[in-house]
């Protein structure tokens, strides 16, 4: 019989990361989110309890645990705040992993110590401004200079996190190489170290939500780093993008399970303090429902990212469960938003309140890492359509 029942490490884990959540995190996000900064203490503080370094091997500075640990300390954090939890989701899953999964020993030994302890982010740049589900539109392109052996990219990526921090040591970017043998393009990712000359991070956007994390457009002009920087097998980019964003895609639906999650511990607490007619609104039927609902939606699209996670560690195919999950679990964290700013009535239409930040950080999950079509996509192809 299947148990959904965590051991002791995971719930030590979650525990660990709750508190920090509710303690350390809590108090200080709605400045950081009003105000669109950085909160670079709670990274600093977040890299000491070795959050950054959870997935990955003891040899490169990690905790040596498994991408699951990494999913349920992104449902934590993301019950309080989804900005932070944004920032270590691309920080591991995007910017640390491919170099993890697809780079030299060199590779691994120069960057990952780093990132793994949180002193340093990483970014991953795929989407552009006029690509961005169909990377084979990709129109970054890098051409190897032979006569001093170094890459020389131009183009233009658009909505990277962790980009253009003060930590951001590096982008990996997607770029066209060549032709294939059958006329497509040629897609191979290159590591580009911050501060690199040709290398510019256009001003931060105006976000309707997650604004505590950091977004922005780059630009590449002529930009040249050594062949060496070439991760993993040339002309293999688009494999790796698929391979890192069918995980990712399992790390987002943990991150909207704990938005969601967030909704229904808001408003039970709202709904027992918040009186009218005579009485507590949680007293009323109504509200309870809309809870009950919400409590439904946030339980089942556990079980589903849960599921996909096992399949991932246990080495087999999950691309059709980890779109089952990331689409259930963004339409889940979407809807009860929605729900919790209802229960909470005009104080939830407020920026200062949790439901309020929720509500405007929940629509992106049904956006990035993949939309919500291009899940419904990848589940048919799974079925064999």
């Amino acid at each position: 019989m299947v148990d959904f029942r965590l051991g002791k490490e995971y719930e030590d884990l979650r525990a660990s990361v709750r508190q920090f959540a509710r303690e350390q995190l809590a108090p200080v996000i709605a400045e950081h989110y009003e105000n669109k900064t950085f909160p670079y203490d709670i990274v600093r503080k977040m890299g000491a309890m070795g959050l950054f370094g959870l997935p990955f091997p003891e040899e490169y500075g990690g905790m040596g645990g498994d991408y699951f640990a990494l999913c349920l300390t992104l449902e934590e954090l993301a019950r309080v705040d989804s900005s932070v939890a944004i920032t270590l989701e691309a920080a591991v899953s995007l910017g640390a992993m491919p170099i993890h999964r697809f780079g030299t020993e060199e590779q691994r030994q120069r960057w990952l110590p780093r990132l793994t302890s949180g002193e340093a982010l990483a970014a991953f740049g795929l989407t552009e401004p006029d690509t961005g589900s169909d990377a084979s539109g990709t129109t970054t392109r890098a051409v190897l200079d032979e006569s001093t052996d170094e890459w020389v990219i131009n183009g233009t990526k658009a909505f990277i996190t962790n980009s253009g921090t003060d930590i951001t040591c590096l982008v990996t970017v997607m770029a066209v190489t060549g032709t294939n043998p059958d006329g497509s393009k040629e897609l191979s990712t290159i590591i580009v170290p911050s501060g690199t000359p040709g290398f510019t991070v256009a001003p931060g956007y105006s976000k309707v939500g997650w604004c505590a994390s950091d977004t922005h457009e780059l630009s590449f002009d002529d930009v040249r780093v050594p062949a060496a920087n070439l991760l993993g097998e040339r002309g293999r980019g688009y494999a790796q993008f698929l391979r890192i964003l069918d995980e990712g895609r399992i790390a987002i639906a943990a991150l909207s399970v704990g938005l969601a999650q967030g909704c229904v511990d808001e408003s039970v607490t709202y709904a027992q303090q918040r009186s009218a007619f005579g009485r507590p609104i949680g007293k009323h039927q109504a509200v309870q429902f809309l809870i009950a609902d919400m409590d439904m939606r946030a339980h089942v699209a556990r079980l589903g990212y849960y599921d996909a996670a096992a399949r991932m560690l246990a080495g087999d195919d999950f691309k059709r469960h980890a779109a089952i999950a990331k689409l259930n679990a963004s339409n889940a964290a979407m809807e009860n938003s929605r729900y919790a700013t209802q229960v909470h009535g005009g104080y939830g239409f407020m920026n200062e309140s949790a439901v309020g930040r929720f509500y405007r950080d929940a629509k992106i999950l049904e956006v990035g890492e993949g939309t919500s079509e291009v899940q419904r996509m990848l589940i048919a192809r799974g079925l064999g359509l």
